[in-house]
């Protein structure tokens, strides 16, 4: 790692293209969420073709508002960047914060996931006392190491993995198409509850974890090469072909295993590859299933950094978070959030894996939605104001409206528990910003554009 400060001609770091930020949208929205999803879902029966739907249509409403975002705040348009310029700099502060919280308590999750499948190929991991929680603690620190060296080395590894985590998904789905059999739909026909509405609402927000991560592209916007421009074109064509595999990819194996085999599974998409072409299939798809979950966790950790980064420049967060090293790195950002992501390992060290992998997505899912909810409402009012061309601004704000409405709606149907606490560790903001507010250096508040 190159030192902080060093004297000598200022080093300027190579930035992402639109290619490298396409990885990072895709990357990050394709992890252990949709490796595991089928298994979840296979107790909820038709609800599922529904929640599957409106989450599509509710991720791609999404991933418009925070285009639209991006593009009018010059390629800044993530949360904290949104949230500010429409609400002032507490709501700012609250929603930074809350999806900060949501990236690093999700990282938990996609690093227990990772080494969860990890453990099905390694069977020691899981049998030896105190080995999962070894090995994950190692797998944040080795990509926290990675994105030290700069956000192109990040972007290599989040290219080739985004490649690999792809096969599963497109191959399982072709092979169930070659191999179609006429039983497998009256099987799924007959199988699960009725359809009902809470039914299509947990099916949805089950569906949300696997496709979160289509406003990636906003977050790291100085380490990209023309943002206004690249951000916008790579969130949008990231959401839809990210949605587009998870659906087509999760129905696949719902089709080709069974309802009731389906729900103990671990490894849903294996047991699928299995059913298709044996043992050999099951075992390179838990191995590219494993890749999916490591590739998601090496961006995620990107954007664990970059948020504290940011909201330090901005004078809300101590300014030692804003050091960073020669390749443009925020280090002690990376390092500190690394540091909360192994305390909360070890905090959970006596849980199961799967315990740990359930109770730390809904509480990530949950934060997610309300920065969601948020940006969307931000939309609907900086376009108000005049501050967002449109050369159709009354279906932008009919999208703007709908994203913020399946986002309260999924909020809902996550259920009380992950609301409660989500609801705390978002309030917890207010005390940080007004210690924040009282010891830090005024800065200046941003032009507007």
């Amino acid at each position: 790692m190159a030192q902080l400060g060093a004297a000598g001609p200022p080093h300027v770091p190579r930035k992402l293209g639109f290619w490298m930020c396409l990885a990072l949208v895709v990357g990050n929205i394709i992890g252990s969420g949709v490796y595991l999803l089928p298994a979840s879902l296979a107790p909820l029966g038709r609800n599922v073709l529904l929640g599957w739907l409106a989450t599509a249509l509710g991720a791609i409403a999404l991933g418009i508002v925070f285009t639209a975002l991006s593009r009018e705040l010059r390629g800044d348009g993530g949360p904290y960047a949104a949230t500010r310029a429409a609400f002032g700099p507490l709501a700012g502060f609250v929603i930074a914060w809350g999806y900060w919280v949501s990236i690093w308590v999700g990282n938990v999750t996609i690093a227990t996931g990772a080494v969860s499948y990890t453990s099905a190929l390694v069977p020691w991991i899981a049998n030896a006392p105190g080995a999962s929680v070894l090995v994950t603690v190692a797998v944040v620190w080795l990509f926290t190491l990675v994105n030290c060296f700069g956000v192109r080395a990040a972007g290599w590894v989040q290219s080739v993995t985004t490649v690999l985590k792809c096969l599963p998904l497109v191959a399982v789905p072709v092979a169930a198409l070659v191999r179609f059999r006429p039983a497998w739909l009256a099987a799924a026909a007959g199988s699960g509850p009725p359809l009902t509405l809470d039914g299509t609402a947990a099916a949805a927000t089950l569906a949300l974890w696997a496709v979160v991560g289509f406003e990636s592209g906003t977050v790291p916007s100085e380490k990209i090469d023309d943002p206004a421009r690249t951000i916008p074109r790579a969130t949008l064509a990231g959401t839809l072909v990210s949605a587009l595999l998870c659906a087509v990819a999760c129905s696949a194996v719902m089709l080709v295993v069974p309802s009731d085999e389906l729900a103990k599974s671990n490894a849903p998409f294996a047991d699928a590859a299995r059913a298709l072409f044996g043992e050999t299939a099951a075992v390179v798809v838990a191995v590219l299933a494993a890749v999916s979950a490591y590739g998601a966790l090496n961006g995620w950790i990107l954007l664990q950094g970059e948020l504290p980064y940011q909201m330090a420049r901005a004078g809300t967060f101590p300014q030692l978070f804003a050091r960073t090293s020669r390749s443009g790195a925020p280090v002690v950002a990376l390092v500190f959030t690394s540091v909360l992501v192994t305390a909360l390992v070890l905090m959970n060290s006596g849980s199961s894996m799967v315990s740990v992998f359930t109770f730390m997505a809904l509480l990530s899912t949950t934060a997610n939605l309300v920065a969601y909810l948020t940006c969307a409402l931000a939309l609907l009012t900086l376009q108000r104001r005049g501050r967002v061309r449109s050369r159709r601004p009354r279906v932008l704000a009919a999208t703007a409206a709908f994203g913020a409405g399946y986002s309260l709606w999924a909020i809902v149907g996550a259920g009380l528990e992950p609301v409660v606490w989500g609801a705390v560790l978002i309030a917890a903001a207010i005390p940080v910003y007004a210690l924040m507010r009282r010891s830090a250096v005024p800065r200046p508040e941003p032009a507007e554009p």
